[in-house]
């Protein structure tokens, strides 16, 4: 007897129209009817038959990574694990919801927000981004939808942009009961930009391999487990995600980060500070190591964003030749000058960036991560960082 299930790809392309016949798809599959579901977007190439090969009888979607540690990988979702995600969320939020789709249908967190709302008999209302994310949009999509919409999922780049639209973007933030914030590292005083402005944000941490978000404003989800693995003195470790969430597996290959015990071991550092709550700390392979000092790029990151004028801003580690690697940043922002943002951080010593650069946006990839690596290039294309 087969016992494995054939994979459909359906693509979509930002509108409203594909969302929600994405959504139907992946309910069926959740549902154990129907093929397993490979939701592409616009821009992805066709997907090689390696990932459109059959997967075990209980996967119900295929998601594939944003790549960030190299080749992107096709993450095998069950019915059970994307249930029992909805189902923590709405216990967390204190109940189900109507969710606005806003974000791409085929990244995890938009299957996410689809399975939500039709686990609460209430489909998604999807904003069409084939034109992009615009603060005017998307207010336009929360009137056509009102009142019945009360749940939303942003990254940090969407709600900074909503924010600084005070006449349509904001407004329109205010009347969602809980809007999910996660896909990328979130700064302090953006979190609390929204907050005084009246906007009920909830930071989430996870990834594809857990069903999206598992841990919300630090704390993991029921059913979920967190560990650090090798915590240093400092109580810093690899932060490793276990429970009812987790993935099972790869498409076509194992990986030793699936631990027993349905457990996955991240790339990410955090610690658990006092109160219990989850502080993550970014990715260990990003950590630059400058003179035998270990860089963390969020503290850096920390530290330039508080300087007057700084919006966003990236840290990298570049070869250097003395120091092994030499800390370099990219910020955008307003009437800057790039010694004098560079200044401004002098406090924090072998870890301030040895050259600052300007930039109008972040290079960014999947969802709105910083895209790192394009970063590096930016520096090693423009003849490289001069240490100061």
């Amino acid at each position: 007897m087969d016992r494995t299930r054939p994979v459909e790809v359906v693509a979509t392309d930002g509108s409203a129209a594909a969302a929600r016949a994405l959504g139907e798809r992946l309910v069926a599959a959740v549902a154990g009817h129907g093929p397993a579901v490979l939701p592409t977007g616009p821009d992805d190439p066709p997907p090689p038959a390696t990932l459109r090969a059959p997967v075990g009888p209980g996967v119900a979607a295929v998601v594939t990574t944003s790549g960030s540690t190299g080749v992107p990988k096709a993450v095998l979702l069950s019915g059970t694990a994307l249930a029992a995600s909805a189902t923590s969320t709405a216990a967390r939020l204190g109940g189900e919801g109507r969710w606005l789709l806003a974000l791409p249908a085929h990244h995890v967190a938009g299957v996410q927000v689809l399975l939500r709302s039709a686990r609460a008999g209430t489909p998604a209302a999807v904003m069409d981004l084939r034109d992009g994310f615009r603060p005017d949009a998307f207010a336009a999509a929360v009137r056509a939808a009102r009142p019945a919409v009360t749940r939303l999922s942003l990254v940090p780049t969407q709600l900074r942009r909503l924010l600084d639209d005070a006449d349509a973007g904001l407004d329109a933030l205010r009347g969602f009961g809980a809007v999910l914030i996660g896909g990328a590292a979130t700064e302090t005083a953006l979190l609390e930009r929204a907050r005084a402005a009246g906007v009920r944000v909830v930071t989430t941490y996870g990834m594809s391999e857990t069903c999206g978000g598992c841990v919300y404003d630090g704390v993991p989800l029921d059913r979920v487990t967190l560990d650090l693995e090798d915590p240093d003195a400092s109580g810093v470790g690899r932060i490793v995600l276990g429970g009812a969430t987790v993935a099972d597996g790869y498409q076509g290959s194992t990986d030793p980060s699936f631990l027993p015990g349905r457990r996955f071991r991240t790339s990410d550092l955090g610690r658990v500070l006092p109160g219990g709550r989850l502080e993550v700390l970014g990715r260990a392979d990003d950590v630059i190591v400058t003179g035998g000092e270990k860089v963390p790029p969020i503290v850096v990151e920390r530290a330039l964003r508080a300087v007057p004028g700084v919006r966003e801003a990236c840290v990298v580690g570049v070869p250097d030749p003395e120091w092994g690697a030499r800390v370099v940043a990219v910020v955008t922002g307003s009437d800057l000058e790039p010694e004098a943002v560079r200044r401004e951080v002098d406090w924090l010593g072998r870890a301030r960036p040895r050259a600052v650069r300007v930039l109008d946006e972040l290079p960014l990839r999947g969802i709105g991560k910083p895209d790192r690596a394009a970063v590096r290039e930016l520096f090693a294309t423009e003849g490289g960082a001069t240490p100061a």
